[in-house]
């Protein structure tokens, strides 16, 4: 049995055996741990590390090096990392050399040759490492997902394995709805094209859902794509399997495919750029009407440019299934502008235009024009937007506080949380509705009368209507009333108008009934 024995003398026991236990031989280990082990209680392996902590601790110091990442290196991380979307650490690796050159060329930064260096060659770990401090603020919580759509129609399935690596201009579509949580009424929906194999991504807002306009807004698309399309993949939606959409891929002698029934899977490409693009700008609330529908139309033109060109993602390249467990390759983080740009059956006139149009554009107005418009969206949907944020000012006071952004937590106007109503009505119905009256007049003849002396006179003259349960729910009404009166009281006594704005002494005949 082991000897209990107090912390001091464990120190001492072990200042003694760790010395012998360092020169002993293995038998004479193991029989000094025996000994410590029975003497102790201790588990085994604890009470070698024990024995071992003296020279571990003594011989073995950290040392620590002179900091690499300064003050300065932060803070440009932080406005480039606000400058793009907030995206990862490994995402913004990527995008890090085109886009603080396209913030220096259209004059919004100006960084020192070192601090530069610093910022491009340290690594996507470092990066995420130096803004975790800033994400813990503010970065919003999860998002729930879009609810299914039902299965219809009777076109050629292909499935998520069928794809086998396309070229550039097979589009999976799909609709995301701005419902607000509830489809009851007229609603805007937003048609998604995102393209298999450069993630290119392309959306048009719509009033309603009909094959007309589904048509209609395909043509928009198509004149938007820097590439012809080849295919459309959608799922079963009753707007994209019917004989108008069928009849117009084959007349543009385009290949249309659908995916399984209930198998989300099969669109998996568009099913991400749903949530990572769509709703990220967008939000969940509900938009309806024409206004509504042009501030998204102007919100989709700043961000498809933004998305396409400044917005790196990852594309998976293939599956590993080992046992139970499957694991993923991915390609190297790329925009869908780069990704077009390095394939080999894209044309040179459209990789050239692809170029200009990349050196073109300005990534902070764009950013700028998408804070706008995200604005004019939540006031739409009835939020609080009495506090000035980012998207209201001009471009140069948006660039003037992009370093700072990160301490108002969410940006996006479309994100944030709406006010609470206050809770003033009642859930159920007053039990002493009825009988107030009369208890008004009881407390004017004995204002000192106690909530249970009044309950139990009320179960006197009218046996069981009143349980004894209700008797908390009496003590807080006359509790209240007190304190109505009393303030009534004070209110009188300075000549000040009370909470109707009158100067009247609160009796009987100007009670207020509390409910």
């Amino acid at each position: 049995m082991s000897t209990r024995i107090n912390k001091g003398t464990k120190g001492e026991l072990i200042g003694a055996l760790r010395e012998r236990y360092r020169v002993s031989s293995k038998m004479g280990k193991t029989k000094i741990l025996d000994e410590f082990k029975a003497l102790t209680g201790f588990h085994r392996k604890h009470a070698i590390r024990l024995l071992k902590s003296h020279s571990v601790k003594h011989e073995f110091k950290r040392c620590y090096g002179r900091r690499i990442y300064d003050e300065a290196v932060r803070e440009a991380l932080v406005v480039t990392w606000e400058a793009g979307d907030r995206i990862c650490g490994k995402r913004l690796k990527a995008v890090l050399p085109a886009l603080v050159d396209a913030m220096e060329r259209h004059g919004h930064l100006q960084l020192d040759p070192e601090v530069l260096r610093c910022l491009l060659v340290a690594s996507a770990s470092t990066l995420d490492r130096l803004l975790q401090p800033i994400r813990k603020e503010a970065e919003p919580g999860k998002r729930k997902r879009p609810r299914p759509k039902k299965p219809s129609g009777s076109v050629r399935v292909r499935t998520f394995a069928d794809w086998n690596d396309p070229p550039p201009g097979y589009l999976e579509i799909d609709f995301v709805e701005h419902n607000g949580g509830s489809t009851a009424g007229a609603y805007i929906h937003s048609l998604v094209a995102v393209d298999v194999c450069s993630g290119w991504i392309e959306k048009v807002p719509l009033l309603a859902r009909s094959q007309e306009l589904v048509v209609e807004a395909l043509e928009v698309i198509i004149r938007q794509l820097p590439f012809p399309v080849l295919g459309i993949d959608s799922d079963n939606d009753g707007a994209f399997i019917n004989d108008t959409l069928l009849d117009y891929c084959q007349g543009k002698h385009i290949e249309f495919t659908r995916s399984r029934a209930y198998r989300k899977n099969d669109q998996a490409w568009i099913e991400q750029k749903n949530g990572a693009v769509i709703r990220r700008f967008v939000g969940h609330d509900r938009y309806a009407g024409i206004v509504a529908g042009q501030a998204l139309a102007t919100l989709y033109q700043a961000a498809r440019l933004y998305v396409n060109h400044f917005q790196p993602s990852f594309k998976l390249r293939e599956k590993e299934k080992i046992a139970a467990k499957v694991r993923r390759y991915y390609d190297k983080p790329m925009t869908p502008c780069d990704r077009l740009l390095s394939h080999p059956a894209v044309p040179s006139d459209i990789k050239k235009s692809l170029e200009l149009q990349g050196k073109s554009v300005d990534p902070l107005d764009l950013l700028h024009r998408i804070r706008q418009q995200q604005a004019v969206l939540a006031a739409l949907a009835c939020r609080d937007t009495s506090a000035a944020g980012p998207g209201r000012e001009s471009l140069e006071q948006f660039m003037r506080q992009l370093g700072e952004l990160w301490r108002q937590g969410e940006v996006r106007a479309t994100h944030r949380a709406s006010p609470k109503k206050a809770h003033y009505w009642r859930t159920r119905k007053d039990p002493f509705e009825s009988v107030w009256p009369g208890i008004l007049l009881w407390l004017h003849d004995k204002p000192d009368a106690t909530a249970k002396e009044l309950f139990e006179r009320l179960q006197e003259e009218q046996p069981g209507r009143f349980p004894d349960v209700q008797l908390r729910t009496l003590q807080r009404r006359v509790q209240a009333w007190r304190h109505v009166m009393a303030r009534g009281l004070v209110y009188a006594g300075l000549n000040a108008p009370d909470l109707s704005g009158e100067v009247t002494p609160i009796g009987l005949d100007k009670t207020p009934i509390l409910r």
